[in-house]
């Protein structure tokens, strides 16, 4: 996912972003609420994390904006404030999560993941390899504009990987979205996968060893 960061903090700001980025994530992060706004004006993102107390603009203020001018992207608040007001705030401004800190990074993750499982279908038709394209609104594998039949699993599969075309999609992520299920383990990810990349014609599916799988932009 596309990620922005807004936290003040130095440190956790450098944190999070490197551990987001060592998962799969493409992040870009800023200190002040202000200076988020104006990365928003130019950049497009999947997910905002947004810390609330920060300087010129509050992370809150920030999501009111957005929204005024009819932008909603999936919104996840982290603070070290406990004020129920501004949690209830925060919620009915429309954020989807809050996570208070002190927090694991391990438990960001995790909301993560929960965004992506509910707000996976793309905008748009996205072109995987010089033939083959997916249709998220129905849910389908197109070769040469020829529909290609897969089984419901092995088409989540390819929804997760077209979701985040460019990006590492992490073992965790296809545990949440394809399997629902924390148990499952890396051997039956990457059994199911081998299936899928069997019966394509086209071998557009990277393994990135260790991490996940991927599906780069076809040039």
């Amino acid at each position: 996912m596309k990620i922005l960061l807004l936290e003040d903090d130095i440190m956790l700001n450098e944190m999070i972003t490197e551990y987001l980025t060592s998962t799969g994530h493409s992040i870009t992060s800023t200190t002040k609420g202000d200076e988020c706004l104006n990365i928003l004006e130019n950049e497009k993102f999947d997910l905002l994390i947004l810390d609330i107390n920060v300087p010129n603009i509050d992370g809150l203020s920030v999501l009111e904006q957005l929204h005024e001018n009819k932008r909603m992207i999936p919104t996840i608040f982290i603070s070290a404030l406990i004020d129920i007001e501004d949690i209830d705030r925060a919620f009915n401004i429309g954020c989807h999560d809050y996570l208070k800190k002190p927090f694991h990074l391990r438990e960001l993750t995790l909301r993560i993941n929960k965004i992506l499982k509910t707000n996976i279908a793309p905008q748009k038709h996205k072109r995987l390899s010089k033939n083959y394209s997916f249709d998220a609104e129905t849910m389908t594998l197109y070769f040469n504009n020829e529909p290609h039949i897969l089984p419901k699993r092995q088409l989540q599969i390819i929804e997760l990987l077209a979701h985040n075309r460019s990006l590492v999609v992490q073992y965790d992520m296809f545990r949440t979205y394809v399997w629902n299920d924390d148990f499952i383990d890396n051997a039956t990810i990457r059994a199911e996968v081998n299936r899928v990349k069997k019966v394509l014609k086209e071998d557009f599916i990277k393994n990135i060893r260790g991490s996940g799988y991927m599906v780069e932009r076809p040039n």
